[in-house]
């Protein structure tokens, strides 16, 4: 008997993604994944919307809660859990539902994707010219050797692992990204994409920040920065969480983090549509909408046949 397909619902931030997820695997007898790289951390509850137990409706989901603040969430250990889980799923007889907005999250668990090598010395040492040099001689570096990625690279972490590449491989970063081309053992894979109607989108990234603060995002976070949320890596430069901590700090006041935390989000769902964009695999459907699910049903029919 032919596996189940790996249904994907991908899109950006705050586009119906999780209700979808939930409603696909109640008619279609199956187990979500997390695919969104904040809500693997315990504690990062509100500020990443991460679905309620009544939102879940008794749905299983998989990669939620499995790192704390101060472990490093990276892409290549996030594609062998999430490929065990789909496996794990599948040996069941349950349909697997990946669900997120982490773009490169998902072409890992689905995609043929060799992850470039990392080496600590090296990333220390690109860490420590970072602070002396700033990050404008490092961009300079990157440009010269891998013009590419310099075009896209917009914050110093992923600057730092471009150059961190470089450096150990030779090879630029971009080299390690292929083609859209799934991999075999994930097969078949059926993919979904939520398009929300820009200013629709802004309405609901906005409402859903001020429905954070309401639930006590400044408390989350204060919670979470006794546990070493400053000293994480990855976890520290989540939306939401970096605004309301400088609210901890004095930096700023609560109405400004808010509204920057909506700004940025804004610019996070743009990069988003942007990347999902580029794959021409994915099914778009329009949303919200009351019918939404079953057009999401009737298109992994066609998809699968």
């Amino acid at each position: 008997m032919a596996h189940p397909p790996l249904i994907v619902v991908a899109g950006p931030t705050a586009s119906g993604k999780s209700q979808l997820g939930v409603e696909l695997a109640e008619r279609l007898d199956g187990e979500v994944i997390n695919a969104d790289s904040m809500q693997l951390y315990r504690g990062m509850d509100i500020g990443t919307a991460k679905i309620t137990a009544e939102e879940a409706r008794g749905i299983r989901h998989h990669l939620l809660d499995v790192l704390e603040v101060t472990e490093e969430a990276t892409a290549s250990a996030y594609q062998r859990q999430a490929r065990d889980v789909v496996a794990d799923i599948r040996a069941r007889g349950k349909t697997p539902i990946m669900v997120g907005g982490s773009g490169l999250y998902i072409r890992a668990a689905v995609d043929i994707i060799e992850f470039p090598p990392t080496d600590p010395d090296v990333r220390r040492q690109l860490e420590d010219r970072l602070q002396v040099e700033g990050p404008q001689a490092l961009r300079a570096q990157l440009r010269a050797a891998d013009p590419e990625s310099a075009a896209v690279v917009q914050d110093d972490r992923r600057l730092i692992r471009a150059l961190e590449v470089v450096t150990i491989t030779g090879r630029p970063f971009t080299t390690f990204m292929p083609p859209h081309q799934y991999e075999p053992s994930v097969e078949p894979v059926v993919q979904l994409g939520l398009r929300v109607n820009r200013e629709v989108l802004h309405q609901r990234i906005e409402d859903r920040v001020a429905t954070m603060r309401r639930r006590g995002l400044l408390d989350e976070v204060r919670q979470l920065a006794a546990q070493g949320l400053r000293h994480g890596k990855t976890a520290q430069h989540a939306i939401g969480y970096q605004q309301f901590l400088r609210v901890l700090d004095g930096a700023i006041s609560e109405d400004q983090a808010a509204e920057q935390t909506v700004t940025a989000t804004r610019k996070f769902a743009r990069r988003q549509e942007t990347w999902f964009r580029a794959d021409g695999r994915i099914h778009w459907l329009g949303a919200p909408a009351e019918d939404l699910t079953d057009r999401a049903e009737e298109a992994i029919r066609a998809a699968t046949g």
